[in-house]
């Protein structure tokens, strides 16, 4: 006999450390030594020159000597900023610019360049093949200085900013106990499912899942041993689903599933996996686990030639649910299109 007791409260969890407190959206202070520059010229004295400089400034630096060196290198070494000679013998530093902001993979590295032509033509050129700036040779320490870090700090803000967007996107997309798609964001994964299913007749289901008497944890054992119960129970539903199959948040302790191209007999396969996989762990749960685990009821349904929208698909899962908790729940029942019911079998391998 399995007994339960109360832990240590534990704030973090593998599932949800995504959360907002996770990040630090301010700016870091900028640091020279992890920056790399590419300096790029055909003359020798020339990459001496600003090599001293750079590393008078404390910047990492690499060197090439020549254009098509400098396309060879740069997908290797990922510089943060490249201060290229515009007049180059085998390949101008006007087309290695271009070659570069054509790469997605490089379009986004600051361009600098060198030179000695006061050639307005040659420099509004250099802006247009995407160039930041431009250095008359001759040229003092300080200027090129101040130049390379004037536009690594707006590189680097740049970069902390996408970085920031990407991680709020991300939080606006999931639920941030369990690290699951939350409830908006199912939505719009299963209306572009829905769409694609009535564009090429295909078909897909869906299983709405809710944990049988959860109430009664967070009753008993407080809500930090319920979120510990969901994390436990989410992780276990989610190491069943394939990758390509839609897990989110539906609210509270109810849980949904879109499963693509899938038909109600394999989804009611499905369903009787998840609800067996959690009833195993309810009856022989892992020696760390020091809350109990609660049972699942699933309703099951798949989309039909004559649902019209998404919203009818998961009526009809709620009532197949609202079904399973009626007849005992730990069991799922499934509803097909057209309105047949369909059992699975509980855990004493008997209809209900």
């Amino acid at each position: 006999m399995n007994e339960f007791h109360s832990p240590t409260p534990n704030s973090g969890n593998e599932l949800g450390s995504d959360s907002l407190e996770s990040y630090n959206l301010s700016a870091q202070e900028f640091q020279p030594q992890q920056f790399l520059v590419l300096v790029v010229d055909d003359a020798v004295g020339n990459l001496n020159l600003v090599g001293r400089i750079l590393e008078q400034g404390n910047y990492e630096t690499t060197f090439a000597s020549h254009g098509v060196q400098a396309l060879e290198q740069i997908p290797m070494v990922q510089p943060d900023l490249i201060v290229l000679d515009l007049i180059m013998p085998d390949i101008s530093g006007l087309e290695v610019c271009r070659k570069l902001k054509e790469n997605p993979k490089t379009n986004n590295i600051p361009v600098i360049f060198l030179t000695a032509s006061d050639n307005k033509k040659d420099l509004v050129e250099a802006f247009a093949y995407g160039a930041v700036d431009y250095i008359t040779k001759p040229f003092s320490a300080p200027e090129l200085l101040a130049r390379v870090k004037n536009h690594l700090e707006l590189k680097h803000s740049r970069d902390l900013l996408k970085q920031a967007i990407a991680k709020l996107e991300r939080l606006a997309k999931t639920d941030p106990l369990t690290g699951i798609a939350n409830r908006r964001h199912w939505l719009t994964l299963a209306n572009q499912e829905f769409k694609r299913a009535q564009r090429y007749e295909s078909s897909f289901s869906i299983l709405l899942i809710d944990l049988d008497h959860f109430k009664s944890v967070n009753d008993t054992y407080g809500h930090h041993a319920g979120d510990q119960v969901l994390v436990t129970t989410i992780k276990a539903i989610k190491s069943k689903l394939r990758q390509q199959d839609f897990f989110g948040r539906w609210g509270g302790e109810e849980f949904v599933v879109l499963l693509p191209e899938t038909r109600l007999k394999s989804a009611e396969t499905v369903a009787e996996r998840l609800r067996a996989t959690i009833e195993d762990l309810v009856k022989t749960p892992p020696e760390d686990q020091v809350y109990p685990y609660t049972t699942l009821s699933v309703g099951i349904t798949s989309c039909g030639a004559k649902d019209i929208n998404l919203d009818s698909i998961i009526q009809r899962a709620d009532q197949a649910l609202y079904q399973a908790k009626e007849r005992g729940r730990n069991q799922g029942v499934a509803i097909a299109p057209h309105g047949l019911e369909h059992l699975l079998r509980n855990n004493n391998g008997s209809d209900r």
